[in-house]
């Protein structure tokens, strides 16, 4: 990305979003050349891809605590996105 800003592959997904932030605002702020908005939402486009990916991620680690009739923990399943 640029200097002083962490590889993109190492951004948490905290830090890509708040670098997403920063780009909308400068790029709402209108004040921004032509040719560096066009950069500025390249950027922007990865570190959204980067964030939906990590989203991904954690939503098919995401599991959904099962209990039985008692109200006890019984075990986990998969979560499902339908329920």
């Amino acid at each position: 990305m640029t200097e002083g800003t962490p590889d993109l592959a190492q951004m948490t997904f905290e830090q890509a979003l708040a670098a997403l932030e920063e780009i909308v605002k400068r790029l709402e702020s209108g004040e921004v050349p032509l040719d560096e908005s066009i950069s500025l939402y390249e950027q922007g486009e990865k570190l959204r891809q980067h964030c939906q990916a990590r989203l991904d991620s954690a939503q098919a680690r995401i599991e959904k605590i099962v209990a039985g009739p008692d109200g006890k923990v019984t075990g986990t399943a998969p979560f499902d996105s339908d329920n």
